[in-house]
């Protein structure tokens, strides 16, 4: 059989742990066989960022942005306990957050749907697709341990000039913090999520805490409205939907009541707890796809989920695990069907879609991971679990 293809490398980012496991296998069973594949390859393995002191990263991110389109597999943000475990120089950043800061622009997480795995919110019978903005905000904060002693926000314009606000007198030992965005990133976010909206004729929800965050919330609430009754209100109106801003604690209130079918929009951090809970609550963080698009036209696909560690442990014993795979099979689909819309090759793009309707078809017919059995109900069909490389085995059938 001819293999497809490409013209343009794709940026393969690969990871750590059992994604890193399932990567590879991925690859060897469902993509290789059909593309004649062409990727340049970084390797975000945490110990492969300690070696190199983190440049990996940074270069991964500068190649996504001069060759378009980039796929990453789940990397590790290392915390004190890993440091020990990996024998780190230092408690590196997150892979994540300076790929973002790097490429900016706006992740979009969507559920994977399938007829039988029932939400544990029975009610969402519609995709409801997460915005998050992926600049600033805490994953670029500065903070500090503070003893006895006044913190103070300190301003110094071009011209030397200073405004300073106390934040508090601390008579005992505390914590400080202090973050910040920026009006064109807020704009670039703001288009990308009613253009996004447009594009799959779906109502967009911004949401935040101007009530509290009198200036740094609601600067971005502002720029949403500003934004949309000067440049969207009229094709908003046209396609039959609308834009609404509401205070997060309502937007969740709303959600849960709501059947799905809507945008949300969200700021950096509220984007990353919501994602995960809109994941888990359609039957797992390993049905999400996600995708950063940058404002210059620049795309980054990922699975929206950790590396599995429980079940790397127990792949290294040499024990049997049941590891949902799809978010990572839909990162390296979604990367390829765009890498074949933008170099205009159809075959590539159809059998990236032809992949994802596979994994789907292979679920609906009651072949699955251990974490979705539970959640599975279609009469006259009884889910069947398998292993981590037998569900890759039963979509390479279907396929």
């Amino acid at each position: 059989m001819t293999k497809i293809e490409m013209k343009t490398p794709l940026v393969e980012m690969d990871g750590d742990e059992m994604t890193r496991i399932l990567w590879g296998w991925i690859k060897d069973k469902l993509i290789l066989p059909y593309v004649d594949l062409k990727t340049e390859y970084y390797d975000l393995g945490l110990k492969h960022r300690d070696e190199t002191d983190d440049r990996v990263t940074a270069e991964a991110a500068e190649a996504t942005r001069r060759l378009g389109v980039a796929v990453k597999c789940a990397t590790i943000t290392p915390n004190a306990q890993r440091v020990e475990e990996y024998h780190l120089k230092k408690m590196w950043k997150s892979p994540n957050g300076t790929i973002r800061a790097l490429l900016d622009g706006t992740v979009f997480r969507a559920p994977v749907l399938a007829e039988g795995i029932v939400p544990y919110i029975p009610a969402w019978k519609k995709p409801i697709v997460i915005a998050r903005h992926a600049y600033g905000d805490l994953y670029k904060a500065a903070d500090a341990r503070a003893g006895a002693g006044k913190a103070e926000l300190v301003f110094t314009d071009p011209d030397g000039k200073e405004v300073r606000r106390t934040i508090f007198d601390f008579t005992g030992d505390g914590v400080v913090m202090g973050m910040y965005n920026t009006d064109e990133s807020i704009e670039q976010f703001a288009r990308a999520c009613f253009r996004y909206a447009l594009s799959v004729r779906l109502p967009l929800w911004f949401s935040a805490k101007d009530t509290i965050s009198k200036a740094y919330d609601h600067r971005f609430k502002d720029i949403f409205s500003e934004l949309y009754e000067a440049e969207y209100r009229a094709a908003f109106e046209r396609a039959g939907i609308y834009y609404l801003y509401t205070l997060i604690d309502d937007a969740v209130a709303r959600a849960i009541r709501s059947e799905g079918g809507f945008v949300w929009a969200c700021k950096n951090y509220d984007g990353d707890v919501m994602s995960d809970m809109v994941a888990t609550a359609y039957g797992s963080l390993a049905m999400m796809t996600s995708v950063l698009v940058s404002p210059d036209g620049v795309y980054e696909y990922e699975a929206a989920h950790g590396t599995v560690t429980r079940h790397y442990y127990k792949h290294r014993k040499g024990e049997e695990t049941s590891t949902n795979s799809v978010a990572t099979i839909f990162a390296w689909t979604g990367a390829l069907a765009k890498r074949g819309e933008l170099d205009e090759i159809p075959e590539l793009t159809a059998f990236a879609k032809k992949l994802e309707k596979a994994t789907v078809k292979t679920i609906e017919e009651g072949k699955m991971t251990g974490d979705l059995v539970p959640l599975f109900k279609a009469e006259g069909i009884a889910p069947q679990k398998l292993n981590s490389r037998e569900f890759l085995e039963a979509i390479a059938e279907k396929l």
